[in-house]
Order: structure tokens, then C-alpha cells, then sequence
């Protein structure tokens, strides 16, 4: 008997710390989470990296209830910090950790808990600290690119538990560039920083170099070469990585040239019209985007990711028709006369633009990036978007299309023919006048769309054709008049041209110097750069 009393008496000495620990811990986070609604906001501070380091699992919670201005106090006599809810007249307030209503509160003596935008800091880095664990690797990178960011020496050793146990690269790789920056922040050894130091230097981008241009003014003399010889370092490589991105950029403008010019290129070479409406056969093509994805969102949202893959057809063979009634009601009349054509195109595109702003109205309209063709990715030093990406796949897409049909198709040749020698084509039995008709809806077509493309990337409204209408004569005349290929070589040169003259000379002057250029060297080429062969032609 005394020995079962006794076994009792010590099961219940040793189950008591078990059972009094979780309503300790309670107790514990509930002084914290009352804590901040004492003092100042240095101490508020205080009590925030108190709950980060508690690990418990309601500190997200109440950080974000914090940040969202829903935690309450008593303005006369403290006591505990409360949940508000309920509505402006008639508030509740409750417990924030288990949500238990709170009894006998008087509304007329609470107040919020007040934070700055330095808390506000606190809380975010809070809040990337408490992720950091998080088994989503999307939210863990945000975490360390937050520490990255933020840089606070407190949360090393959280962030040094973090980083034994990742395993995704590029989650690694951020969160040890997080920990150099708080190192060198620290009051570690030479070594340790010297570690940090190449750490950063490492990375090799523009965070990196201001890192370290900021280290430089605080660390000790002996580091103070070694971070000169990193900055200097990285100043060169973004040189060339500059270099490399403008390239990129004029790239990805040249294929946007290319895309309005191209269908141009077809319609002057083979009939030599100045068509001053080809801007708005883009515009047409952009606004059929709109109308297509305005449609398929509203009838089959399922699909509206993938609304573009309509609005390519679409507008194609809307902006074709439309080029086909201009040529068959008004170009077929002027063939021979290039001014008159130039003055009556030009008083179509009027009359266009105005239709659009009749229907659709003045201001812009948006078309919506699909997931697909939205944000960017990093290629070493190169920042790509995917909308450009894909635009410049599209465009390529279209031009070995187009190549294939004037090479490969009965309809290619007579349109080649006709282009060389009018009078010997028709001589053979090529109705020389449908051609032309054909010729028209197909490079308005493609006009229409370029507008698709142009849709992903600029302002979908009835001047959006003007924007492109000169650069895409400067492309054919450049590249010379009706020839392919001399159009993609047009295309591509001046927009990296371009891109290269923006940064001294700015966007305007730039556009000028290359007008300029093109001038002086059509005085020595006046045919362009590929000029077509052929008996007319030549005459």
C-alpha cells in the first residue's frame, strides 16, 4: 500500500511540468503579445523580435493583425491587447490568440495599437523571418530575399538554422548572400567579413555592388582593397552585361518593327503605294485583340488564358478584309500615282481613326498579359520579360511563314512576278489586278497582326498605329522596297541602333540621328540594302 502511494505521488511530480508547460507557454505568449501595447515604439520594437523568437506558431497571426491596425488596448488603464471585429458602431473584441470573446469592454476607452513605418519595417522582417521555414519554396525565397533586403544582424541565427537545412539553390544561394550582408553588419572577425565580402562579390549584380560600396565607407583598412578590387570587378562585368541588354532590347524592338513593317514591305514593293493607313491596320488588330478576349472572358472565362491564340486568326482575317475593300474602293484607282495615294491612304487612316473612337471611345482600353506572357526571368546578367520574349518568337514565326508562302505557293510566285515585271506577268495571264487586291488584304493582315503583338506591350488606343508608321518606312526603304530579308535586317539594325543612341542622345534626338543616317546612306544605296532584281524594277 505505502509503495502505490508512493508511485502515485511521484507519477503526479513528474506529470505536473508537463501539464502546467503548455499553460505556461500560454502565459508567456500572451505577456508578449500585451506587450505590445506598452511604451514607446522603440519598446514595441522590442517586443515584436520577442515574439519572432518565441517560434510560436500565432505569431504570424498577430503580426499581421498588428500591421492591419486590428489590435486594441485600454488608452486609460493598459491591461490586455485585444482583437477587434464587429462593425464601426458596434465593435467586439476578443482575444487574438484563441479568439475568445472579451466581456464587459467599453469601446469609448480603446485604442489602436499605433505603429510607425518603422514598425512597419519590423513587422515585414518579421514576417520574412517566420517564413523562412515555410515548406513552400516560393515563400521561403521571398523570406530570404526579405532578409536580403532588410539585412537585420538579430535574425542571423534564425537564418543560420534555415540555411543548414535548405536544399533549393536558389533559395540557398539568397539566403547566404543575406547572411554576408548581416555579417558584415556584425561585429565578427576579419576573416568572417572578408568571407562575407567575397560572398557578395560572388553574386555579381547591382545589389552586390551597392552592398559592398556601402561596406567600403565603414570596413577596416586592410578589407578596404580587397572590396575595391571586388567593386571594380563588377563594374566591368555589368559593363558588358549592359551591352549585352541593349542588344536584347533592340532585339526585341526590331522584332516590333519587323511585325509592322514586314506587311508593308509586301504592299510598296509589289505595287508601290504609299499606304498611310497601315498604321491603323495594326491599330484594328489590337482592338480585335480587345473585342476577342472581352468575349471569351465574359462567355468562356475557362479560356481567357488563352484568348490570344484567337486573336491571331481573328485579326488577321478582320484587318485583311477591311485591306481588301480599301484596295477594291479606293487604291485600285491610283495605282501609278504615288502622291495621290500617299493623300488619299492618308485621309483613310483619318477617317479609320475616328471609327475607333466612335465605337470604342477616346481613352485606352486594356488587353491583359495571359500568365504565360507575364513577368521576366534572369539569363546571367540579362533581364528578359516574357511578353518580348514570345513577341519576338511570333514575329519570327510570321516572317519564315511569310517566306514560305511568296517561295513555296503558286500565289508567292505570281505575287513575285508581278513585283519584277507588271506588264511581262500579265502578259503570261496573271490577273495582275487580283494580285494586287490580295496583295493589299495580306499585308494588312499581317499589319493586323503586328496590332496582336502590340497589344501585350503598349497603350491599345486610335493613335496607336501613328506610333510605328514612320519606323516602318524607314525599315523598307532602309532594307530595301519589297524584299524580305532586307526587311529583318532593316528591322533588326535599327532597333538595336537605337537602343544604343537612347542613352546619350536621348529617345527623340536619337530617332532623329537615325533618320539622319538612313538619309545619308540611301544617297549611296538608293535601292536599300537588298535590292530586288528584274527588268522592271531595274528600269
Amino acid at each position: 500500500m505505502y509503495r502505490a502511494l508512493k508511485l502515485i505521488l511521484l507519477t503526479l511530480c513528474l506529470a505536473a511540468p508537463m501539464l502546467a508547460s503548455p499553460l505556461k507557454a500560454q502565459e508567456d505568449i500572451h505577456a508578449l503579445v500585451n506587450a505590445l501595447g506598452e511604451g514607446d515604439f522603440d519598446q514595441r520594437a522590442e517586443a515584436i523580435k520577442a515574439l519572432v523568437a518565441s517560434k510560436d506558431p500565432h505569431v504570424g497571426q498577430i503580426l499581421q493583425q498588428l500591421s492591419d491596425g486590428q489590435l486594441y488596448v485600454n488608452s486609460e488603464e493598459g491591461g490586455p491587447v485585444l482583437l477587434q471585429g464587429g462593425t464601426e458602431d458596434e465593435p467586439t473584441y476578443a482575444d487574438p490568440l484563441t479568439g475568445e470573446a472579451a466581456e464587459g469592454i467599453d469601446p469609448d476607452y480603446m485604442s489602436k495599437v499605433k505603429i510607425n513605418n518603422s514598425l512597419r519595417g519590423a513587422i515585414a522582417s518579421a514576417m520574412s523571418t517566420l517564413t523562412l521555414l515555410s515548406p513552400d519554396r516560393s515563400a521561403r525565397l521571398a523570406a530570404a530575399q526579405g532578409l536580403l533586403r532588410d539585412a537585420d544582424p538579430s535574425n542571423l541565427e534564425l537564418l543560420n538554422s534555415a540555411l543548414a537545412g535548405e536544399k533549393d539553390p536558389e533559395v540557398k544561394n539568397t539566403m547566404e548572400a543575406a547572411r554576408a550582408v548581416m555579417m558584415l553588419k556584425s561585429d565578427v572577425s576579419a576573416e568572417d567579413k572578408k568571407a562575407a565580402i567575397d560572398t557578395i562579390a560572388a553574386r555579381g549584380d547591382r545589389n552586390a555592388l551597392t552592398i559592398l560600396t556601402t561596406a567600403m565607407e565603414t570596413a577596416p583598412d586592410d578589407l578596404k582593397p580587397a572590396i575595391q578590387s571586388d567593386i571594380d570587378g563588377i563594374k566591368r562585368n555589368l559593363a558588358v552585361w549592359d551591352v549585352v541588354q541593349n542588344v536584347w532590347y533592340g532585339l526585341s524592338l526590331g522584332s516590333v518593327l519587323l511585325l509592322a513593317a514586314i506587311g508593308l514591305a509586301i504592299t510598296f514593293g509589289v505595287m508601290g503605294v504609299i499606304n498611310m493607313a497601315h498604321g491603323e491596320m495594326v491599330m484594328i488588330g489590337a482592338y480585335t485583340t480587345y473585342v476577342v478576349q472581352e468575349y471569351i472572358t465574359a462567355n468562356f472565362p475557362e479560356m481567357a488564358n488563352y484568348s490570344l491564340a484567337f486573336a491571331v486568326p481573328a485579326a488577321f482575317v478582320f484587318t485583311g478584309f477591311v485591306g481588301l475593300i480599301i484596295e477594291r474602293l479606293v487604291i485600285r484607282y491610283l495605282y501609278g500615282r504615288p502622291l495621290e495615294t500617299l493623300l488619299a491612304t492618308w485621309g483613310v487612316s483619318l477617317i479609320l481613326q475616328q471609327a475607333v473612337r466612335t465605337i470604342f471611345g477616346p481613352t485606352n482600353r486594356e488587353v491583359r498579359n495571359p500568365s504565360w506572357m507575364s513577368g521576366a526571368f534572369e539569363l546571367g546578367g540579362l533581364s528578359i520579360t516574357w511578353n518580348r520574349l514570345w513577341i519576338i518568337v511570333f514575329s519570327m514565326a510570321v516572317f519564315v511563314t511569310l517566306l514560305m508562302l511568296l517561295k513555296r505557293s503558286a500565289f508567292g510566285l505570281q505575287m513575285r512576278a508581278v513585283t519584277q515585271n507588271r506588264r511581262m506577268a500579265s502578259s503570261m495571264g496573271i490577273r495582275t489586278g487580283w494580285v494586287d487586291a490580295f496583295t493589299f488584304a495580306l499585308g494588312s493582315g499581317i499589319a493586323g497582326m503586328a496590332g496582336v503583338a502590340l497589344s501585350q506591350i503598349d497603350n491599345v488606343s486610335p493613335n496607336l498605329g501613328q506610333s510605328y508608321i514612320i519606323d516602318s518606312f524607314m525599315v523598307v526603304v532602309f532594307g530595301g522596297v519589297g524584299n524580305l530579308w532586307g526587311t529583318l535586317v532593316g528591322a533588326l539594325s535599327l532597333g538595336v541602333v537605337n537602343k544604343f543612341l537612347e542613352p546619350f542622345a536621348g529617345a527623340v534626338l536619337g530617332k532623329i540621328l537615325v533618320l539622319v543616317l538612313i538619309i545619308l546612306f540611301i544617297q549611296k544605296r538608293p535601292r536599300g540594302l537588298f535590292a530586288l532584281k528584274g527588268r522592271a524594277v531595274e528600269a
